[in-house]
């Protein structure tokens, strides 16, 4: 077919410019919305299941450890093939798991499905890189906030319409749901999302892949089996010392291929490092608020400081935090327009230690989770929209999707660990009422400080941080123009 010219930055319309945002931002939007879609049923799981409690958890473990392997992946081949192409494949997937599950009504088929939902995790840093690629520098900013922010967004407004579809219809309805809006969120993409010019041509890093893969997979496993395991367990001890020496090689590997996976000389530098290891603090405390308000708003009032709420009360009260993230997003990127993303991301620090703070003497009523839920999120859609602008700020245009998917990927292992040890807290700081136990309310003041001290610790990182103006309007890329077989 004849070709066609790639849609450069200066060359969008200021029409075709908003719809790229909308599109991009709801395909990150319904990707995160999976995270959240099985909330409702984590308790009734083993009997819908047929399976046993422990084994249930494996239709959560599944998306974590395929959104690990898949992220870095997805990113280089994009870099490498196209990051449209490569969106639309990661969307192709969420559709197909989505299906799976929608189908199954036994254990593997929904661990199958629900690990094909997490090799969708992509779709966020894809389409960071694709508006860097495509959007004029005015309006990339804003963009890039917006876009970023998706993934807390989707996840807070996800429970609440989890929680409806949950209690009105067949649980199946969640994934056929989920699968709909990935059909939608793909002909949105094949319709109004150009693909960029902007290649790597290279050779894929397959050892550098599988010894990733590999790495995480054992971390993260370790991770999130721990307490149930053990964490002194032969089990949980062999897979962290198989993942630090995986890794070990892995980096060692990378460092002399001609063309890794992960180029590591990019990521040591002092902005991309000191960004990735702020983003990993920032999403130990970002999950910290998922794992504590659902609990207090769920346990019994027997216990003197429950508030006795149904699952759908729970989606209302975190709800509003995935709107003011949203609102939240534009100011961010006139702060970094206007002071830098490294200002951007340490006020956003700031504001959720305040709000994790504010949780510790505020949890008696439901207006007061409110309100914390919604301080906390404008602190992380400050920071979240920092983040991209200080890693596009640091890498060259041909490694953008890379970049971007390691340090959403370092977001993910924060959130991992941040889930580890609130568990830890929580099992070790309980009460008994009869025959029920339940976390005491100092256990979750304890997660809630701890959160508020991890803001504190993203906040200090960040202020070593080089103090830059945010990336510049990509310049148009001399590359051949993009065939209509990939349009």
């Amino acid at each position: 077919m004849p070709a066609v010219p790639a849609v450069t930055a200066g060359a969008s319309a200021p029409s075709r410019t908003n719809f790229l945002v909308a599109v991009l931002a709801l395909a990150g939007i319904v990707v995160a919305l999976m995270q959240t879609l099985v909330i409702p049923l984590i308790p009734e799981l083993p009997k819908l299941l047929h399976a046993s409690a422990s084994d249930a958890t494996w239709a959560i473990t599944a998306t974590l450890l395929a959104g690990a392997v898949a992220t870095p992946v997805v990113g280089r081949l994009g870099d490498m093939y196209g990051k449209r192409r490569m969106l639309l494949i990661s969307l192709g997937l969420l559709v197909i798991g989505s299906t799976v599950a929608a189908l199954s009504d036994s254990l593997t088929p929904m661990v199958v499905g629900r690990a094909l939902q997490g090799l969708a995790a992509g779709v966020i840093p894809l389409g960071i890189s694709i508006m860097r690629d495509e959007l004029p520098g005015e309006k990339l900013g804003s963009a890039v906030a917006l876009m970023s922010a998706s993934l807390g967004v989707g996840g807070a407004l996800g429970l609440p319409a989890a929680a409806i579809l949950a209690e009105q219809f067949d649980w199946h309805m969640l994934f056929w749901v989920s699968a709909v809006l990935g059909v939608v969120a793909a002909a949105l993409v094949v319709t109004l999302v150009p693909e960029s010019a902007v290649r790597t041509p290279a050779r894929f890093d397959f050892v550098g892949a599988a010894g990733l893969s590999t790495g995480l997979i054992c971390l993260l496993l370790a991770i999130s089996k721990g307490a149930s395991w053990g964490w002194g367990s032969a089990s949980t001890i062999g897979l962290f010392g198989v993942a630090i020496l995986v890794l070990l090689v892995w980096g060692w590997w990378e460092l002399r291929t001609t063309e890794p996976l992960v180029d590591l000389r990019t990521t040591v530098r002092r902005q991309v490092l000191l960004t990735n290891i702020a983003s990993a603090v920032f999403g130990f405390a970002m999950f910290a608020m998922s794992l504590v308000l659902p609990q207090l708003l769920q346990l019994p009032t027997s216990t003197g400081y429950g508030l006795g709420q149904s699952m759908l009360a729970v989606g209302l009260v975190m709800g509003p935090s995935g709107l003011v993230m949203m609102a939240t997003a534009p100011l961010s990127a006139r702060i970094s327009k206007a002071r830098g993303p490294k200002v951007t991301l340490m006020l956003g620090a700031v504001v959720v230690a305040l709000g994790y703070s504010m949780s510790i003497v505020m949890m008696a009523q439901i207006w007061q989770l409110v309100l914390v839920s919604a301080v906390i999120g404008a602190g992380i859609g400050l920071a979240y929209g920092a983040m991209p602008a200080l890693i596009m700020g640091a890498v060259p245009v041909s490694e953008t999707a890379a970049a971007n998917s390691l340090n959403t990927l370092m977001r993910s292992i924060g959130t991992s660990v941040s889930s580890a040890v609130a568990g830890v807290v929580l099992a070790q700081m309980t009460i008994s009422l009869g025959t029920f136990t339940a976390p005491a309310q100092n256990g979750f003041r304890v997660v809630m400080g701890i959160g508020a001290g991890a803001a504190i610790t993203a906040l200090i990182i960040a202020a070593f941080l080089p103090g830059q103006r945010p990336v510049a309007a990509p310049v148009a890329p001399k590359a051949a123009p993009v065939t209509s077989s990939v349009s």
